[in-house]
């Protein structure tokens, strides 16, 4: 019997927004461990990362390069699946970046756990507010993603820059902290490290949604300054 492209393409986009799913957990999972100074959280969110996201995304592009390389698909199929290979890769690297945030609460325990579990190893407020921000731009970029939505797309990107800034006041005030306490260092230079991760899981969401658009309009947004700045590529 001969495979149908369209359900092949809807089998496909199920497991990418699968994929989506164990990541916003996992991301959600790694900020509770370190707001609630977790470390085997951590190790969960790290184990996570090794033996699911990264197998799931190994699954993704395989099936994806099989359905392109025996369907031959053409126009908008052939730019969906196009769009997945760089989706199901910025969430693979998304998934790292998680990790990476995992991984600096399980060096600080390991460190010393009785300091980092004191109270004056607190997390920034600032980071707070950036974990929130990253957090909201990853749940609306799978959302444009399952529905197409190229307005919700773009409102993702427009917010990329408050994360921008709000990493580049993070570091201003650590780096002042650590200039007037020095015995905090090694904690406070860990969180310039999440604060750096987080800023990139927001560049990572913000380049899925230049896909989406890719994939709903034909239109390279990337480089070309937003909405209005476009170029249009068109695949017959």
């Amino acid at each position: 019997m001969a495979r149908d492209i369209q359900t092949e393409i809807e089998t496909l986009k199920g497991h990418i927004v699968f994929l989506g799913t164990v990541v916003e957990e996992n991301m959600e999972c790694a900020i509770k461990a370190l707001m609630e100074k977790n470390p085997e959280l951590a190790h969960q969110v790290m184990q996570t990362d090794r033996i699911e996201i990264d197998h799931i995304e190994i699954d993704i592009e395989e099936e994806c390069l099989h359905i392109m390389a025996l369907l031959q698909p053409v126009a908008s199929d052939l730019r969906f699946l196009v769009t997945v290979l760089k989706v199901n890769n910025d969430l693979e690297r998304i998934g790292d970046l998680v990790a990476k945030i995992a991984d600096k609460v399980l060096l600080l325990y390991k460190e010393n756990p009785t300091v980092f579990l004191s109270s004056e190893m607190e997390v920034p407020d600032k980071l707070h507010g950036m974990f929130d921000k990253a957090l909201w731009m990853f749940k609306q970029t799978m959302e444009a993603f399952i529905n197409e939505d190229t307005d919700l797309a773009y409102k993702v990107c427009l917010a990329d820059p408050e994360v921008d800034l709000a990493k580049r006041l993070i570091y201003q005030e650590l780096e002042e902290i650590i200039l007037v306490d020095p015995s905090r260092n090694v904690f406070l230079a860990k969180m310039l490290s999440v604060a750096r991760s987080t800023e990139r899981i927001a560049d990572h969401c913000t380049n899925i949604c230049e896909d989406i658009i890719f994939m709903a309009q034909g239109k390279i947004i990337r480089h070309y300054g937003g909405k209005h700045n476009s170029k249009e590529l068109k695949l017959t």
